[in-house]
């Protein structure tokens, strides 16, 4: 295994990290990334579902009281059941329609111009929702209702369009419901475990046939380093997004798509 494979595999992984849950679009990104560096891992989407789990066993970590509280307390009356409840109806819509239309979408959708597209439409949506938005009225996780936990989810599955941003739609949505931004971005992290879960074993089922681990440097370079990029984001986001909102990152995802545009062009 030659450095360069493992600095490709080191700058995914901190890529993957940074984007999986800010409302920017992890699958843009390495789409746009691979592209640039003509990264190429492992076959069989090996090194894509590799990343993926070390970022899903960082929110992991960072909620692992949260998450032993649930599990041992669903069973009983109580703020516990209202938050699996919500987790559960939000679930659903993504489960569904990805199980049905997995597969067209990733033959169609999946090229840099799409996600060009859906960054800067994105990224316009999450400025004008921010200024739109109702006033909050949700304050925290099991206060959202049912109905809300399922608009919810009908946003996550709008994210199977890369360069949507799995975070950004369930994050964006559940402001239009009016959730408070932290309790937005807490439900969105804790619901992309069962939902990135679910995806990255429907991934390997998918291509059990093809998949290869014979390049294990650069899969414990990406793994590693999207766990460790991934656990240090999400701290600072929660720390920081009652403070600057989620304008910012709309106007990041603007300016990437269209630089990104150009550069395709000139390509």
């Amino acid at each position: 295994m030659d450095l360069g494979s493992l600095f490709s595999a080191l700058l995914m992984g901190i890529v993957e990290g940074i984007t999986e849950f800010l409302p920017i679009s992890s699958t843009g990104h390495l789409i746009l990334l691979g592209e640039l560096i003509g990264f190429e891992g492992p076959p069989g989407k090996t090194f894509e579902i590799s990343i993926q789990l070390g970022a899903i066993l960082a929110v992991v970590v960072i909620y692992r009281r949260l998450l032993l509280d649930l599990a041992l307390n669903m069973w009983r009356p109580g703020l516990q059941r209202y938050y699996v409840l919500n987790l559960f109806l939000a679930f659903l819509p993504a489960a569904v329609i990805g199980a049905t239309l997995h597969g067209t979408i990733t033959g169609l959708l999946f090229n840099p111009w799409v996600v060009c597209a859906a960054l800067i439409l994105g990224g316009a949506a999450i400025i004008a929702i921010e200024r739109a938005r109702p006033e909050p009225s949700i304050r925290s996780v099991p206060e959202i209702g049912p109905l809300a936990a399922l608009l919810i989810g009908c946003g996550q599955a709008l994210a199977m369009i890369p360069g949507t941003s799995r975070s950004g739609a369930t994050i964006i949505t559940a402001l239009l419901v009016g959730v408070e931004r932290r309790a937005a971005a807490e439900f969105s992290f804790v619901l992309a475990i069962p939902t990135m879960f679910a995806a990255t074993a429907y991934s390997l089922f998918k291509a059990r046939n093809d998949l290869d681990f014979s390049a294990v440097g650069q899969i414990g370079v990406g793994f590693v380093t999207a766990f460790v990029v991934a656990y240090f984001t999400v701290r600072w986001l929660l720390g920081v997004i009652g403070r600057i909102g989620f304008t910012p990152f709309g106007w990041y995802r603007i300016g990437l798509g269209l630089v990104m545009l150009v550069v395709l062009a000139l390509g």
